[in-house]
């Protein structure tokens, strides 16, 4: 009879030539001698969900690793509550529990064998970095942490204890980070995730390395924890493979990388030190430890003047009702409108966006498009940062949270469909766009579409 470790090995070495035969675009990651791995973790617990495997085997070859932390994750309410019995509700406690999560992260890197000396903190409010990426740069005013109520890293032991709650200090200790470390491999979050510290952690990054001129130079991998449904089926089955979700399936490329049965164990034990995350959600968090980790990235779209050819070839599908996650209410379910892109042009001096809904926007419900111009030859805090908020027949246009001229951009609406013109200008005449779009029930999310980067040539 065989053990147990050699038929999951045989297993796994099934599932992983089945993928291969079944889609080719899945293709394995290896890490090589001369690699520098550098992972980036939007919460603690997020770099063994990752790429646990990934770390274990660049610490059995003895390449150099740095594993960086946007947040102490210590806005994680409900998982405090079962950690502690009791809410965490004030600002000394919850940065207390910050540390609990740190300490946590250091205990489970040290079982993958990652060393403390290659563990960065940089302490950026959990749950509030995409606030600052929307509408904190230049001369707004800091964000203000949803529970600890710092605006400034409060932390003694982070990267930069004191750095501001503002977009350019984040760019700043991202490109310190880079400039010094300088990683031939990124593995960091995915610009689809529903998380919005995942999403703003990948947007930072990406605008730090066009700052440092280092995206030709690097290979990034991005790794997807939050979205709807997915993985399938939850809870532990070491013996399966993590398939893409269906709605990403055919527009993003899929890398993966294969654990060995040792690798699946030892990943596993490193996710239980983040006891304050697997007391609370163990069945979503075991989903995660399987025979594979993957990774999809989206290809910088390269936009020419005046073409008339749509740009998005392979669409995302609209989620299934039956697929909505259970996070929502019967409310947010019923009231539930998808987003997805339908096309992006350059015309003239003018972008051109269109997105497609899943029906017509109800009263109570609005569509955010997100436009933010990048320039090489001008600092990104004081590029605009334009979104477009449209509501059940109207619209209004910001500039982070300032409110301008609506008659900025036009918008041209049906039933299920808009586009919309933006000039250029209004942009800061950018060479680099990144946009997404998303739909809201009053502050609570119900959609969004990947963020795209968009290459004006």
């Amino acid at each position: 009879m065989l053990k147990r470790p050699l038929k999951i090995f045989l297993g796994l070495l099934l599932l992983a030539a089945c993928a291969r035969a079944d889609d080719q675009a899945v293709m394995d990651i290896s890490i090589l001698p001369d690699d520098r791995v550098l992972v980036m973790a939007p919460h603690p617990d997020d770099e063994v969900l990752g790429t646990g495997g990934v770390l274990q085997r660049a610490v059995a070859m003895k390449v150099p690793i740095k594993v960086v932390f946007f947040t102490y994750g210590d806005s994680n309410q409900w998982s405090f509550l079962l950690y502690r019995r009791h809410p965490v509700i004030m600002p000394g406690a919850v940065e207390k529990m910050g540390l609990v999560r740190r300490d946590e992260a250091m205990a489970a890197s040290s079982i993958l064998g990652v060393t403390p000396e290659n563990l960065v903190f940089l302490g950026y409010p959990d749950f509030g970095t995409m606030n600052i990426w929307y509408a904190h740069w230049n001369d707004r005013p800091p964000l203000r942490g949803m529970m600890t109520r710092a605006a400034k890293v409060p932390y003694e032991g982070a990267f930069r204890p004191g750095a501001l709650y503002k977009g350019e200090e984040i760019v700043n200790d991202l490109r310190a980070i880079l400039k010094e470390f300088k990683p031939t491999k990124i593995f960091i979050s995915h610009p689809s995730d529903h998380n919005g510290d995942h999403l703003s952690l990948y947007l930072f990054t990406r605008v730090a390395l066009w700052d440092e001129d280092m995206e030709d130079k690097v290979q990034v991998y991005p790794y997807l924890v939050h979205y709807l449904g997915w993985p399938k089926p939850f809870g532990f089955h070491p013996d399966k493979m993590i398939t893409p979700p269906e709605s990403l399936k055919n527009i993003v490329h899929w890398e993966q990388y294969v654990l060995t049965p040792q690798e699946v164990e030892v990943k596993k034990k490193a996710l239980q030190a983040h006891r304050s995350q697997y007391d609370s959600t163990p069945k979503y968090l075991l989903s995660f430890v399987r025979g594979n980790e993957l990774f999809g990235s989206s290809s910088t779209i390269h936009l020419h003047p005046n073409e008339n050819s749509p740009v998005f070839v392979g669409k995302r599908k609209f989620v299934p009702s039956a697929e909505l996650p259970e996070e929502l209410n019967t409310q947010e379910k019923t009231a539930f409108i998808g987003v997805k892109w339908k096309f992006l042009r350059w015309e003239g001096q003018d972008l051109v966006i269109s997105i497609e809904l899943s029906r017509p926007l109800a009263q109570n419900v609005e569509a955010f498009i997100y436009i933010f111009g990048y320039n090489k030859t001008t600092p990104f805090k004081a590029m605009p940062k334009i979104s477009v908020r449209l509501g059940f027949l109207s619209y209004n246009v910001y500039d982070q949270a300032r409110r301008i001229d609506q008659s900025s951009v036009k918008v041209k609406r049906t039933s299920n469909e808009v586009t919309i013109n933006v000039p250029l200008k209004l942009l800061g005449h950018p060479d680099r766009v990144l946009t997404s779009a998303h739909t809201y029930l009053g502050n609570v999310p119900l959609d969004s579409s990947s963020w795209v980067a968009v290459e004006l040539y």
